[in-house]
């Protein structure tokens, strides 16, 4: 039985609930050569499986919380669906009490070409752990990008605007305060201004689960928006990226080569290693006014 999220008129109602995206852990500090028993917070992993009308599409070791995002923004980077009017409902499989509650995900699909995609995907045999969204794909044709590259125009976002960014996006992190354990990424205006910002264990559950109110809410593709992520970047989050229409991606730690490489063919204007007033840009230097 499917319940929680029926329609979308729901969802705004759903994503209010308070999930626990943290908990409270025993362990023994040590210190100056001594050793006290106290509790840590730790940030909460747990399996959410995706299934689309009917199937199971994917497993994802996630942080609890925006569940609907995610799903919605893991369809979109997957080319499975292309929009909000896609989906014809959302929902957690069982009730409030079961074990597995809040751990399924079902999703109906409208329309033959959302269905076929979905399909074709199942093939991949998805498992994605909180550390890697491209290591549940079978063979290396299913990890290729099929984003189109990004449409050159006149955005651009001046170079003073970065700087600020790092420390608004840090101070947004209201779970990574207590547990010191999450990524984050942060959507960003081209006034520096955050427009939104989600939390998980997972790099690209966090860039999924983003997206994914974006995705819910209309607003794709996000032509005039910056995507932060609070560690490295690496392909699958230029795969999302892109998907999404995002023109700059940037990051405080370091990109990899695959995601350099990636971000020069797509036409992605790629920042990493934002530090202070500090900043490489690794290509789509056009992009940056002085």
């Amino acid at each position: 039985m499917v319940s929680g999220l029926n329609s979308f008129s729901a969802y705004k109602e759903c994503i209010k609930e308070v999930y626990k995206m943290y908990a409270e852990v025993p362990m023994t500090r040590w210190e100056a050569g001594t050793r006290r028993s106290i509790s840590d917070c730790v940030a909460v992993e747990e399996p959410l499986e995706i299934v689309v009308n009917g199937d199971s599409l994917a497993v994802t070791m996630r942080t609890p919380g925006d569940d609907f995002a995610l799903t919605a923004g893991f369809l979109a980077a997957e080319s499975i669906i292309a929009g909000c009017a896609d989906i014809v409902a959302m929902g957690y499989y069982g009730s409030p009490g079961d074990p597995a509650w809040r751990q399924i995900v079902h999703v109906t699909l409208t329309g033959s070409v959302a269905q076929d995609r979905a399909r074709a995907r199942m093939q991949r045999n998805f498992l994605a752990t909180s550390s890697c969204g491209v290591c549940g794909k079978a063979t290396l044709e299913a990890a290729r990008c099929v984003a189109p590259p990004i449409p050159f125009t006149q955005f651009t976002v001046a170079a003073s605007i970065f700087p600020a960014m790092n420390a608004r996006l840090r101070s947004a992190q209201q779970t990574f305060e207590r547990t010191g354990g999450l990524h984050a990424a942060g959507l960003f205006d081209f006034r520096g201004e955050l427009l939104g910002l989600c939390e998980d264990v997972g790099r690209h559950n966090a860039v999924d689960k983003l997206i994914g109110h974006e995705v819910l809410s209309g607003r794709l593709p996000l032509s005039e928006q910056v995507l932060m992520v609070s560690g490295r970047t690496s392909f699958e989050i230029l795969q999302k990226a892109a998907m999404a229409g995002l023109p700059i991606v940037c990051a405080v730690s370091a990109p990899s080569s695959l995601a350099v490489e990636l971000a020069q063919n797509l036409n992605i204007t790629l920042i990493g290693f934002l530090r202070g007033d500090t900043m490489n840009v690794y290509t789509g230097a056009e992009r940056i006014a002085c």
